[in-house]
């Protein structure tokens, strides 16, 4: 199996797209917007093309660490891949939460959420940076333990390839025992709501049992709002994928030292040395002083 996967996968990703994109005009539906479409569109095909180089320096890195292995594992077994599976999974879950938690991740995927719509051009809209930047670095134990470099970007792929059809507003709510262990676009439209008590929750990839095991569950409730806490403001593909770069290097050379130039780079978005802009559990919290009859977790 092709560790390029996802690329096959994009003929198909177009065609649900342009279904979606009928059944809102059709409709009547406000679920796209023309610039922003194509503002996601390019920001998808850069990563594509970033990924085509990205890709191959990952695998090595993959490789060189599985020379080092603590087990050889059979992968003509089912329950090895049954195994990487859930380690990808909870790889990604991990991975995604810190990258809600940490500047420099953050920095690259904020351009996911940076959509105000909700919708499969939405799932699109990717990094150009976070290869570069180290979001491989939290699968980097599977090749440790036995796990070929092939059969962890295999699953890496199909993660990917599963989560675009849960970027939707049309599909409402699944059965409940589907919604109960797998992400679905119920449980995703919370994760891009900028809504208080849907900020930082929903981590997950394939599964939502991560979310439900370390307390970053939140079901749907109202219609999210979408976006970001502060929106870019642009539909310009180059400006999305950088912008929060510029800033976050901006705001640690004006910081006044060097702990607090680190300190941008590892605390939450919205962290600032003087108080002049929030995080997400300050926000909550000073929700919850002024509203003490009900608190948001």
């Amino acid at each position: 199996m092709s560790p390029a996967l996802l690329y096959y996968a994009i003929p198909g990703f177009v065609v649900l797209l342009s279904i979606e994109a009928w059944f809102s005009y059709r409709e009547q539906k406000a679920l796209y917007d023309v610039k922003d479409t194509f503002s996601s569109l390019a920001l998808g095909i850069g990563n594509v093309v970033s990924g085509l180089i990205t890709k191959a320096l990952i695998f090595g890195v993959f490789s060189l660490l599985y020379q080092w292995r603590l087990f050889t594992l059979d992968g003509s077994q089912w329950w090895h891949w049954a195994l990487a599976f859930f380690a990808d999974d909870l790889s990604y879950y991990w991975f995604h939460r810190c990258s809600h938690h940490i500047n420099w991740f953050w920095a690259s995927h904020v351009v996911h959420h940076s959509s105000q719509r909700y919708n499969l051009a939405a799932a699109l809209r990717q990094t150009w940076t976070g290869n570069l930047t180290g979001s491989f670095l939290f699968w980097c134990w599977m090749p440790l333990v036995g796990f070929h470099p092939i059969i962890v970007l295999v699953m890496q792929s199909v993660s990917l390839i599963y989560q675009f059809w849960i970027h939707t507003e049309v599909i409402n709510r699944l059965p409940r025992p589907i919604e109960f262990i797998f992400n679905t676009p119920s449980h995703h439209r919370v994760h891009h709501g900028v809504d208080l008590k849907y900020l930082d929750k929903n981590h997950g990839g394939i599964l939502i049992i991560w979310d439900r095991l370390f307390g970053t569950f939140q079901p749907e409730e109202e219609r999210p709002q979408y976006g970001l806490t502060r929106n870019i403001g642009s539909f310009n593909p180059v400006i999305v994928a950088f912008k929060t770069w510029g800033e976050l290097f901006k705001k640690a050379a004006r910081s006044g030292s060097l702990k607090n130039a680190f300190l941008y780079f590892i605390r939450p978005p919205g962290w600032s040395h003087d108080g002049s802009s929030q995080t997400a559990r300050q926000m909550i919290e000073e929700y919850n002083r002024v509203h003490p009859d009900a608190p948001i977790n």
